[in-house]
């Protein structure tokens, strides 16, 4: 089993910065991607970005350019750096870890609201 703990949500203005984190505890395997996706009201929850334990990295197109992923090994946390935040970015993140053995687990999510 793993646990997935986010911070770092909050209310920030049209352009603004935020960073999530997410640690992750319990039985973590070497080989993982953990990741960010959101949902918004009314939509499906998407992949935000993600990251291999290798460094390999993928983003939605939306966020390209603006959001970078990051994780740091020995601390088993995985950071999303958010810049030039817009409206469309307002959403519940959730943290997400993955491996071949054990498949999918979730963190509770954490709110993030872009308005002036």
């Amino acid at each position: 089993q793993v646990q997935l703990v986010e911070s770092g949500g909050g209310l920030v203005q049209p352009g603004g910065s935020l960073r999530l984190s997410c640690a992750a505890s319990g039985s973590l395997f070497t080989i993982n991607t953990m990741g960010w996706y959101r949902q918004a009201p009314g939509k499906q929850r998407e992949l935000v970005a993600s990251m291999t334990n290798g460094g390999f990295t993928h983003y939605a197109d939306s966020v390209k350019g603006r959001f970078t992923i990051s994780r740091d090994g020995a601390k088993n946390t995985v950071y999303l750096q958010m810049n030039s935040l817009n409206r469309d970015d307002t959403a519940v993140y959730y943290c997400n870890y993955w491996d071949v053995i054990q498949s999918d687990f979730w963190g509770r999510g954490t709110q993030v609201t872009v308005s002036s």
